[in-house]
């Protein structure tokens, strides 16, 4: 299905003012149990054209993986950031996602005048930012970042996946399925992997006297 917003519409907007770079921001990971929060920055040419590249959870696996190539190949310049569950829990996943964001921007080598567009979120940052409801499917810099992210996580997942085959992370990517549920309760949350703020990881947690070590 052709997406219904205009995906240049920001891009094009602050060209016109006259900002020579332009920063997508975005973040995913959010709402899973375990595994890391990433947040990823992406610059694109001014003029850059891909119709293929919307919001990441829209897309197969397959067309993501081949998008995360084409943007890397094509972007002026980009990073991914990953916050891992311990400061997730320390920060809370919302404190995780702006840090993670803010540090995916000041990785960048930016040429001023510039902007960041934010994926439904505020950075406190020298840069002018533009916070987007639904970014990810307004703005092709942030769902380009919402590719990479997603990208990077699930693969990221899928190897811890292969040294924890019982917890089937490469299925769930961490999130809280019913697949997932039934191997918390069989085998217990995984020290500094699982997210043991999160009320159901906490709540299986302590009802194990051993908690498995990564």
């Amino acid at each position: 299905m052709k997406n219904k917003f205009n995906m240049y519409i920001f891009e094009n907007k602050y060209q016109l003012r006259g900002y020579k770079t332009i920063v997508g921001l975005d973040e995913v990971g959010r709402g899973a149990w375990a595994g890391p929060v990433v947040a990823a920055a992406v610059c694109l040419p001014m003029n850059y054209r891909n119709d293929e590249i919307k919001d990441s959870k829209q897309l197969s696996i397959s067309q993501r993986n081949k998008l995360y190539d084409e943007i890397r190949k094509h972007a002026i310049d980009y990073s991914v950031i990953f916050i891992d569950p311990v400061q997730v829990d320390e920060l809370n996943v919302k404190v995780a996602s702006i840090n993670a964001m803010k540090q995916a921007l000041e990785e960048l080598a930016i040429e001023k005048p510039c902007v960041a567009l934010i994926d439904a979120e505020k950075i406190d940052t020298k840069i002018e930012t533009k916070s987007i409801i639904k970014g990810d499917e307004k703005s092709i810099s942030i769902a380009s970042a919402s590719i990479l992210a997603k990208v990077c996580r699930d693969r990221y997942m899928n190897k811890i996946s292969e040294k924890y085959p019982q917890y089937h992370f490469a299925k769930h990517k961490g999130y809280g399925t019913l697949q997932h549920l039934k191997a918390l309760k069989k085998y217990g949350p995984i020290a500094a992997f699982h997210r043991f703020s999160y009320s159901p990881i906490k709540k299986i947690s302590e009802s194990f006297n051993k908690i498995k070590n990564i």
